[in-house]
Parts: C-alpha cells; structure tokens; sequence
C-alpha cells in the first residue's frame, strides 16, 4: 500500500493538490518547482507498483527485485537512475531472535520511490526528520537515500547491542559453577549472528562507494554523510565478528567443563564402588563358613568383622577426600 507521498523544494515540502497515488501529478509539480517526489510503498501488489514504475519509469528487473522481497543487499545502476537494496533488522528479546526485512530505493534526479517490506524499520519517522533538517533536505533525493541508509544502519547497531548483551549472559552461564546446558543457546545466537553478517557485509561495498564519491548521481558533498553511515556500518560489523569469535570460544569452554563435569562425576562415581567394594569383600570372605577362619569360633569375632568395614571404609573416604575425589 502507498504508506506516504511529498514533493520537496528547497528542503522543504510543497503542498500538492492531488492524491498519495497521483504518480503523474506529484512528478510534474516537482519538475516544475524544481524539487523531487517521494513515494513511500509497503508491501505493494503487483498493480500498484506496476503503477509506480510505469510514472517513473522504473527498470522492470529493478521491479522484479523489488516485488520479490528476497534480495542481497546489493547497488544496481539503470541509466540515470540507482536501485539500492538494504536489509533490515530488528530483535526478538523474548526468542533470542533477529528478525529481517528489506528496504528497497529506487532513486533518479527528481525522484525517490521506497519499497518496504516487513514491519522492521519504519521509514515514517525518518522522513519526518529529514523535513524538519532543511539544510539535508536541500541535497535533494540523496538526503532521502542517506536518511534511510542511516536509519537502516541506526537499526544494525541497535540490534548488535541486544546481541552483546545476550553474549555476555552467556559467558557468564557457561563459566559459573552451576551446571548449565548452554549449547543451544550458543547455537541459536550464532545462527542470528549470521542472519546480521548477511545484511551488514554486503552493504559495506555500495556505502564504500557512496562514501568515495563513486557513484554518478549523487548530490555533490553528500560524500561526508555517507562516510559517517559507512563509519557505524564497519564498526557493527567488526563487533558481529568479535560475536562470533567469543560465541565460539565460548561453546568450546563448555565443551571443556562438560568434559570436566562428565570426569567428576566418574571420578565420585569410582570413590562410591570402593567404598562400597572392601566391605562387601570382608563380609563376602566372612560368608564361607569354613571350619578353620580366624575367630570363627570366637563371641567377638561379628563385631570384629563389623569394625574391619568400618575401618576400611573410613580409610577409603579419608584418602578420596582428600585426593578430591569426594
């Protein structure tokens, strides 16, 4: 559906006497006071971005890409226009999760035409703050594509926060004396670590680009904005691969203190058998009932046999304790 429409001139937005869908129109009004048109569309049919791309003349691969809602984060050149396909994140606190979505941009000289899908990272708060900065807006529709850029990557950082946090509980888990079942845990945060590495890596190359000035089209001085967004980009990036390493140290610590655990265990498990083990062969030699077994025949003999077990079980516990067996 059409989310929103605006024409800009001069940084600010012109009022328009014609509806959000009247792509024909808002393109003329903008040629005509030599401004742009956004258009804001989430999760559109078929029709209606056949629509919007019949107004702006909109390459029809880009529209497929767009539609389809499955992309790489990735920067195409159509001419004199740009398609940018960004990915969008948010955190499921409660499911250890991250979720993703896609932010589509199709941007020529007078034009801006944003496709969204998902319900991650609105685009309505930013385009209110893009008008309210004048002197961005002025930049014409590169403001629009650094705004959205910088929101999408604003979100990135947001959700590697939630991820350290999540991290750090982890290793606290997995090196406290308690004995915890942290694998699954570990694998499900590396699994959405993954799903961060594949919207953040890919879009280091279009926002080097950006920053370097080496894509036609673009406002000139829009370079440093840019710069500042790929700054962030790189550094949620080389957190998530922090992530990762400690995620992985930490699962092979657990590992470790399973394999501890699991010789303890054995270990008290082999302290118990022995202790058990001597009397059992004293009452078991006491059992046979031979004719000529020492004190046999004599009334403290039982009791004697009795203090034998309980010496020799006391001895054994004695030497595991403190062999720390027990």
């Amino acid at each position: 559906m059409i989310v929103d429409s605006g024409v800009y001139r001069d940084g600010a937005r012109v009022g328009v006497a014609c509806g959000h869908a009247d792509y024909a129109t808002l393109r003329e009004t903008a040629r005509t006071e030599h401004g742009f048109v956004w258009v804001g569309l989430h999760e559109p049919d078929r029709a209606e971005i056949d629509a919007v791309a019949s107004a702006f003349g909109l390459h029809r691969l880009a529209v497929d890409d767009a539609l389809s809602a499955h992309q790489r984060p990735k920067i195409d050149a159509y001419g004199d226009q740009l398609f940018l396909v960004l990915k969008t994140l948010w955190y499921v606190d409660e499911q250890d999760a991250v979720e993703t979505g896609e932010i589509c941009l199709f941007v020529g000289p007078d034009f801006v035409v944003s496709v969204r899908h998902g319900r991650g990272s609105e685009l309505a708060s930013a385009r209110r703050d893009l008008e309210a900065n004048a002197s961005v807006l002025t930049h014409g529709p590169s403001a629009v594509l650094y705004a959205v850029c910088d929101r999408v990557v604003d979100g990135y950082t947001s959700v590697v926060g939630e991820l350290e946090v999540d991290v750090d509980e982890v290793e606290e888990s997995v090196f406290s004396p308690a004995r915890t079942n942290d694998s699954v845990r570990i694998y499900t945060l590396k699994r959405e670590i993954a799903e961060v590495r594949r919207a953040v890596n890919p879009l280091r190359e279009p926002m080097r680009r950006f920053a370097a000035g080496e894509v036609g089209g673009l406002e000139e001085g829009s370079a440093p904005f840019f710069r500042d967004v790929l700054d962030h980009l790189n550094l949620a990036a080389e957190i998530v691969e922090s992530l990762d390493g400690l995620l992985s140290t930490a699962f092979d610590a657990h590992l470790a203190r399973i394999s501890v655990q699991q010789n303890e265990d054995m270990r008290t498990i082999s302290a118990g058998v022995g202790l058990v083990a001597v009397p059992t062969l004293i009452a078991g030699i006491y059992g046979m009932n031979f004719v000529d077994m020492p004190e046999l025949g004599w009334r403290l003999g039982y009791p004697m046999a009795l203090a034998l077990m309980a010496l020799s079980s006391y001895g054994l516990w004695r030497f595991f304790k403190r062999s720390g067996w027990l």
